[in-house]
């Protein structure tokens, strides 16, 4: 499977783990046999059959994941993962799988393919951190109320057998609905978004667009947490779409999150040959090595000149010469090297050459206008500003900040 797609989950209804696993299986199909058998090996038989079911959610149409046995499934405002058991309180039967160590070391042991357990354990940890610091208690003593429920280990197990599938992917996500009201909890009434859920996403964009009700729960957040790393610009053609449902019903919109994936642009690639033209100078100054370079650059045919220094026999220092000329303006260019430096030889070949696609653009930034060359890679486009541009503006820090604005890196 490819990690080069750039994921971008749009939140519409919101996010939860089973949301992400439904929207994401809808849209990389080929994943599901991974996953299913991942999740039979992590899940006892009596937790019941891992199903997606395809259903609507607001007139669209969706897939819905969840287990088979449980006739209520999990949504938003069902699922308030984390909650912390007291030392003195010993957890109902069922409950002894909820223990954030029990749980790591039950996904650790299964077998899972490939990088699907580290990525599984990290989404876990995100939340077992986030409980730990809500509550004071130590990390190894996080105790998970609904996550002690098979489903929700489910989702987790499942994020993490996909998000290993697609590993080098990037991911990108929408401004998240930030919901309101209260959510119903092993202790309690708690606010939404839950305490978890703010913890794990703090530093995301968020939106009220007036939806209340629990819109991202701590799955979905730590599932966020694990594969988003910053802003992201979207680029590329859109290969594959899904769409995952949770079982809520929200007034007047569909309770979706959307997943679209970009495939990257094919580079675009042409193919020449040009001749390489070299020689060695000795016995020339340096400010008559500039003349020299600076005439033949300009010349006809002359699609680049480089100039190294270099060490000849008993240790003299050299000047070597190297240009790429077209074939057909050869002849005319060695003429000019005779006659433009103190050369005796000269040496070429010829040489075959692919060329990303590239194109010549001006651009204004504020009150700096500037040349920048773009090149047309697999990856996206890639932006160089012209160096002689920037040596007219202001200070280094000046230059710097629109280097990095156009070209969108830093030094």
């Amino acid at each position: 499977m490819t990690g080069s797609y750039h994921i971008h989950l749009d939140a519409v209804g919101g996010i939860a783990g089973d949301m992400f696993v439904a929207a994401m299986l809808d849209a990389f199909p080929q994943l599901g046999e991974r996953v299913f058998s991942d999740l039979a090996k992590v899940l006892p038989g009596e937790a019941g059959r891992p199903l997606l079911a395809e259903g609507s959610s607001g007139a669209v149409r969706c897939l819905r994941f969840g287990l088979e046995a449980h006739d209520h499934g999990h949504e938003q405002g069902h699922e308030h993962a984390g909650e912390h058991e007291l030392p003195d309180h010993e957890p109902h039967a069922h409950h002894r799988h909820g223990r954030y160590r029990d749980l790591v070391a039950r996904i650790e042991g299964a077998g899972l393919s490939e990088g699907a357990a580290a990525h599984a354990g990290a989404i876990l940890r995100h939340i077992a951190e986030a409980e730990a610091r809500i509550h004071g208690v130590a990390l190894d003593e996080v105790h998970f109320h609904e996550l002690a429920d098979w489903d929700s280990l489910m989702d987790v197990v499942a994020a993490g057998s996909i998000a290993a599938a697609l590993a080098g992917a990037r991911w990108s996500v929408s401004d998240l609905p930030r919901g309101g009201g209260m959510v119903r909890t092993q202790h309690g009434l708690l606010p939404v978004p839950a305490p978890a859920t703010v913890e794990i996403l703090r530093g995301f964009a968020w939106r009220d667009d007036g939806v209340s009700g629990e819109r991202v729960t701590p799955t979905g957040a730590a599932i966020l947490r694990h594969l988003v790393a910053g802003s992201a610009k979207v680029e590329g053609v859109l290969d594959a779409s899904g769409t995952g449902a949770g079982t809520r019903d929200l007034p007047g919109m569909p309770n979706i999150l959307r997943v679209l994936a970009f495939a990257p642009v094919a580079a675009s690639v042409s193919h020449d040959r040009v001749a390489v033209l070299s020689f060695d100078i000795d016995d020339m100054t340096g400010e008559e090595i500039a003349v020299a370079a600076d005439r033949l650059r300009t010349l006809d045919g002359v699609r680049d000149l480089a100039v190294a220094t270099l060490i000849g026999k008993k240790g003299r220092a050299l000047n070597g010469f190297r240009l790429l000329v077209v074939p057909d303006a050869l002849d005319a260019v060695k003429q000019h090297c005779l006659a433009e430096t103190s050369t005796i030889g000269l040496r070429w070949h010829y040489e075959e050459r692919d060329l990303l696609e590239r194109r010549g653009e001006t651009l204004r930034d504020g009150e700096a206008t500037v040349r920048v060359k773009q090149v047309h890679r697999a990856g996206g486009v890639t932006t160089k500003v012209e160096s002689d541009d920037l040596a007219s503006l202001g200070s280094l820090k000046e230059r710097r900040a629109v280097k990095e604005r156009l070209e969108g890196r830093k030094d």
